[in-house]
């Protein structure tokens, strides 16, 4: 069995916003790669994985990888936290594909095998109006998607009002539009409404409210949304009002997904086991990687729950592949998101999991069946790059008296 020789972080993207683990071995050529992907704080996961992590790992054995993922979830006595869960899953994602390589397997196969020939995935359209929006949904449609979430221009939109023609108090916070609850709530379901009118029943469609409303009207849009019969609507509550899906469960049957923030297991068990939501969605690579994830799977498909793993546009190739991977071997699979890459960020990382129709494939290769050219992903930082004066915090909204929306 292969030991560990060292473990590095690769920044790459622009501004350095993707975090690639490289593991590596004794063995001349074997090593693993994995996601640490953290676009806020990518810097302190670096940190955490270089100065706690790998001085802990280093000289053990590399098949052993679920005592060293409870030994790295105990090594600083806190745990659960959204730096650390990403410094791990990291390092996991790794070890199963050193593994892979290894056993000259996919990661699928050595979970069990394959409950499924490809991964359907769904699409994102988008438009600043519903005529734009409708031309985004044609689109997807004609590649051969059956699934697409549908949004009025970014998060919240719908429920976003001019500056100019909000009333906001002097010396209003908002720089630009503010977003108003009331507004988005009567929108969104206004909008599917011209959605079913266009594409009829047939298309299955899903909604990302990010968070963006109090519980009352979160309850209010999920009842209202019932007679378009949404695939899924996704984060309908913020995080810090989990309890609030017991009176959205009794409420309304318009299907749950949410867990994009998720990074401990006190947040979803209790959704899961009170069958109080129908998708799981977290991000592999920020609840602790693969291992993190089988777990996770494992627990859903005994309450009926299934899963959704989150992209999102600023995620990377590797937790893409490691999430693609589980999505072949979990029986209680949902879909997956989809997410696009450049021509240059294809090459940074050939043998990515490609998208032909509705659907995702793997290479097929051993391990995540794809690879990491390092020279090609430094190139995709830019030229004024630097890693020391990093700082790109989460865009946040406001409401017109200037009270911040909880994403």
């Amino acid at each position: 069995m292969a030991k560990i020789t060292g473990i590095k972080c690769i920044r790459t993207r622009k501004n350095g916003t993707w975090t690639i683990v490289k593991v590596m071995t004794d063995q001349d050529g074997l090593y693993g790669i994995g996601s640490a992907n953290d676009c806020y704080n990518p810097e302190a996961v670096v940190q955490v994985i270089e100065q706690l992590l790998a001085p802990q790992l280093i000289g053990r054995d590399t098949g052993n990888i679920e005592d060293m993922w409870q030994t790295m979830q105990l090594s600083s006595y806190w745990r659960n936290g959204s730096i650390l869960q990403t410094a791990i899953g990291g390092i996991d994602v790794a070890l199963w594909d050193i593994k892979g390589k290894e056993a000259g397997l996919p990661i699928y196969a050595l979970l069990g095998g394959a409950c499924r020939a490809a991964v359907p995935c769904y699409g994102h359209a988008g438009g600043r109006d519903i005529a734009e929006l409708k031309e985004e949904v044609q689109r997807y449609l004609e590649q051969g998607y059956t699934v697409i979430r549908a949004q009025l221009g970014g998060y919240g939109g719908g429920g976003f009002i001019p500056r100019g023609q909000a009333n906001v108090p002097e010396g209003a916070w908002a720089k630009e539009a503010v977003f108003d609850e009331h507004a988005y709530v009567q929108a969104i379901p206004a909008m599917f409404e011209q959605l079913r009118v266009a594409f009829g029943s047939d298309v299955q469609f899903t909604h990302d409210v990010h968070e963006h409303l109090s519980p009352i009207n979160a309850i209010k849009l999920s009842k209202r949304l019932e007679p378009y019969d949404l695939f899924f609507l996704e984060d309908v509550l913020p995080p810090e009002q989990l309890a609030w899906y017991r009176q959205l469960r009794q409420q309304s049957a318009t299907p749950q997904a949410v867990g994009e923030l998720f990074t401990n297991p006190q947040e979803w068990t209790t959704l899961i086991t009170e069958r109080l939501i129908d998708f799981i969605r977290v991000r592999i690579s920020k609840v602790g990687g693969i291992s993190a994830g089988r777990k996770i799977a494992t627990l859903a498909e005994a309450f009926g729950v299934r899963t959704a793993w989150q992209e999102g546009g600023e995620n990377d190739p590797v937790n893409q592949a490691a999430a693609v991977h589980l999505d072949m071997a979990v029986w209680n699979f949902g879909i997956q998101e989809i997410n696009h890459f450049t021509a240059e960020e294809r090459e940074a990382f050939p043998g990515l999991v490609e998208r032909r129709g509705g659907y995702l494939y793997v290479s097929g290769k051993p391990g995540l069946g794809l690879d990491f050219d390092e020279e090609k992903a430094l190139l995709l930082t830019g030229d004024d790059w630097n890693r020391k004066s990093y700082h790109q915090p989460y865009t946040l909204d406001r409401k017109a008296d200037g009270t911040l929306v909880r994403p």
